[in-house]
């Protein structure tokens, strides 16, 4: 009987053996991936840190073009404002240009008559004068 105590006592050792040499290994694989994921998170890091300088440099570019464009068009807008001006002097010009062109229109109408009888003794003081210019 003591024989079985010493055979389950040696059992038990080597049990606690094998797992004390499984769990060394399996904290020393833990180890490596340990110093893989750190490894990694550092090369990480250091480009992030790359792409929040180049981003930075982005966007001040960005909000630099942003002002030339808000200054450009700030510059366009007295631009836009003359051509209107320009539009509303022609638009009155003919207007002005119809007034004038009914009131002639008016008038030739009015003095068709009169205009007629000046053209006849136009006529007629041109053939007299040809007449007087001939003998």
């Amino acid at each position: 009987m003591e024989i079985l105590l010493y055979i389950a006592a040696i059992i038990v050792a080597v049990a606690f053996v094998v797992l004390v040499i499984y769990l060394a290994m399996t904290l020393k694989a833990t180890q490596r991936t340990l110093n893989n994921v750190a490894d990694t998170v550092e090369d990480l890091e250091k480009q992030l840190q790359g792409i929040t300088t180049e981003t930075t440099a982005l966007l001040n570019k960005t909000n630099r073009l942003a002002d030339d464009v808000n200054q450009k068009s700030s510059k366009l807008n007295g631009l836009f404002e003359g051509v209107k001006g320009l539009g509303e002097t022609v638009k009155d010009f003919n207007q002005s240009l119809k007034k004038i062109s009914a009131k002639v229109t008016s008038a030739a109408t009015q003095n068709q008559e009169k205009a007629s009888q000046a053209i006849k003794w136009g006529s007629a003081v041109v053939d007299l004068w040809n007449k007087k210019k001939n003998k």
